[in-house]
């Protein structure tokens, strides 16, 4: 297992900034998921720990020690790529040992760490057969054992899943998932799919324009998201955002939005302005609630175990409401859709979180 430090982390390309005075610490043990949109840098900063990029700036440093100038041969991590990468002329058992030969390891270390790789990701029927012989999951699990094989400190993913497609990507995770459980070495994981993310990580590292946004577990990215951006990114269905003017009336701290009910809320230690009030559309339902609006639905998307529903305001905004199981509601029917003051997140003129204990 490895510790790993950035410290005032840079990478530029002329006059054009990749990644920005980055403070990163990846703790021993812990799958890391980097994640954000795509040109955000997660897969430049991987790069960059792997030691396949210079950085311009800062510090990388292993187990305490700086490895700015260590090649990527000599940092003891593996790295698996979006592309396989597989060797065609070889045999799947070439392909896990080629990198082991080339460091010079015994012919019988070599056949062990084969042979404990294959047992782990479950190919050992596949040892004799070449790439074109196997299925896009088989493929991946090879270039995930010859990551296996070095027995590293340390694993980078770069979107490991993305070439396959939506049903192999869910068994793969899972496999991934359990590989983790197994092995307990330290992952960062690269991925621009936020429910990868949530399902895989320890904790996720969100990033935007080469910059940390929030990190934290997939749980505290969910329930405290501490930006607009973040609060917009985790989650699908993507949280509604409502903009709200705030007055006071008797004494009350009030939210006045176009198309709600006027509505009272938590003091906020500010009645300056609009704040932007985000609700998960699992928080929203059909009929009265604490905080109610009155719309007009223009889409059902029926999803198996769950019904999302689309719902024109007046003010022409769209709230998403999601339910469970079947919704007896179809398009053009007029409803009431209601929320809870407990299920509300807050967000000032700048996009940062409010929290109403500020007050």
């Amino acid at each position: 297992m490895v510790g790993l430090t950035l410290r005032n982390v840079g990478k530029r390309y002329g006059a054009l900034n990749i990644i920005q005075n980055m403070h990163l610490d990846v703790h021993d043990g812990e799958f890391l998921v980097l994640v954000g949109p795509s040109g955000c840098g997660k897969s430049t900063l991987l790069r960059m720990i792997a030691g396949l990029e210079d950085i311009s700036d800062g510090t990388i440093a292993m187990d305490g020690t700086v490895v700015n100038d260590l090649p990527a041969s000599k940092r003891e991590l593996s790295m698996v790529f979006q592309s396989y990468a597989l060797y065609p002329h070889m045999n799947v058992a070439k392909n896990l040992a080629f990198g082991l030969q080339n460091f010079k390891v015994s012919r019988t270390e070599v056949d062990r760490r084969v042979a404990d790789a294959a047992r782990v990701l479950q190919i050992e029927k596949l040892l004799d057969r070449k790439p074109r012989q196997l299925s896009g999951g088989q493929k991946q699990r090879v270039a995930i054992g010859r990551a296996i094989v070095r027995e590293p400190k340390l694993f980078l993913f770069d979107e490991p899943l993305s070439n396959l497609d939506a049903e192999l990507r869910v068994q793969m995770r899972a496999e991934l998932a359990a590989l983790y459980a197994r092995l307990g070495t330290t992952m960062i994981y690269v991925t621009h799919d936020q429910v990868e993310a949530m399902t895989l990580a320890s904790r996720i590292v969100v990033l935007r324009g080469g910059k940390i946004e929030q990190v934290g577990t997939p749980h505290e990215l969910y329930t405290r998201p501490q930006n607009l951006f973040v609060a917009g990114f985790i989650g699908s269905p993507k949280i509604n955002m409502i903009e709200a003017r705030l007055e006071r009336r008797d004494g009350q701290l009030m939210a006045i939005a176009d198309g709600l009910e006027p509505f009272a809320i938590p003091d906020l230690g500010t009645t300056d302005g609009t704040i932007t009030v985000c609700v998960r559309p699992g928080s929203v339902h059909v009929g009265p609630g604490t905080v109610e609006a009155k719309g007009t639905i223009r889409l059902v998307e029926y999803l198996g175990n769950e019904t999302l529903l689309h719902v024109d305001l007046s003010s022409g905004q769209t709230l998403l409401v999601s339910s469970r199981g079947h919704a007896e509601q179809k398009a053009g029917d007029a409803i009431t859709i209601g929320f809870d003051l407990a299920d509300l997140h807050y967000f000032d003129k700048s996009g940062q979180r409010i929290e109403p204990s500020q007050a």
